[in-house]
């Protein structure tokens, strides 16, 4: 695991314009602590801030940089970072200190790698985590864990025993807890016909009928006429 650096000063938190202050000038407030650390206030740079958490992914552990000698040289990871919620802002940071000799508990993602035989098959696979919790020394925290999926077909589940993970790290999560799965392919249902109003049945042919007998009438008119033109035709017997 690499280590990066983070310029580091303490603050005052009074008054309370103080942090208003340090956001004009791009700085952003934060506290230290630790479980032998009592919480100290102090600001950091904004733009290298968001610089080491774009690396994060890679660099889980910071050197802290201080003129302040209680400050200089201490390693921490982020544990929280506040945001605007529109804007995204960087507002506030907690800084937790570690030991480097003593293990902690961090989230670490899963990284889920190559093609399951059952999506070939068309099945969808389906993450049910993204991200386990490990146990390990600070400087052996994993980038990320791979999970192989290849060998997995529809209904096929991996669990989190199945894990691998190296070194001296190991998860902190129930042994049977559903990682990742394929799920089966989904069928569309035919659309079904919508069933006529009632009524319609009956009005269509009553419809039809009415639209038929002009026709039909105006048939037999001219059917009368010409056998009445007919009739006069005829030359009159003696």
């Amino acid at each position: 695991m690499e280590t990066g650096e983070l310029s580091c000063e303490k603050r005052a938190v009074r008054p309370k314009s103080t942090i208003t202050n340090l956001r004009r000038q791009g700085r952003v407030p934060a506290v230290l602590y630790g479980p032998a650390t009592q919480p100290i206030p102090v600001s950091v740079n904004g733009a290298e801030l968001r610089n080491r958490m774009s690396a994060a992914s890679h660099v889980r552990i910071v050197r802290l940089k201080s003129q302040s000698s209680d400050i200089d040289g201490r390693h921490v990871i982020f544990k929280d970072v506040q945001r605007a919620p529109v804007s995204g802002e960087l507002l506030h940071a907690d800084f937790y200190e570690v030991d480097l000799n003593r293990t902690i508990q961090v989230e670490v993602p899963l990284r889920f790698v190559g093609r399951a035989r059952g999506v070939a098959d068309g099945g969808i696979l389906q993450p049910l985590v993204r991200s386990v919790t490990v146990e390990c020394l600070p400087l052996e925290i994993p980038e990320a864990i791979e999970v192989d999926v290849t060998g997995l077909g529809v209904h096929d589940v991996i669990h989190v025993s199945a894990l691998t993970t190296a070194g001296n790290v190991r998860t902190v999560f129930d042994q049977d807890y559903a990682v990742v799965s394929v799920l089966p392919p989904t069928v569309a249902e035919a659309p079904v016909a919508a069933a006529p109003a009632e009524g319609a049945a009956e009005a269509a042919p009553a419809e039809a009928a009415a639209a038929t007998a002009p026709a039909a009438e105006g048939a037999a008119k001219e059917g009368a006429a010409a056998a009445a033109g007919a009739k006069k035709a005829e030359p009159a017997k003696k």
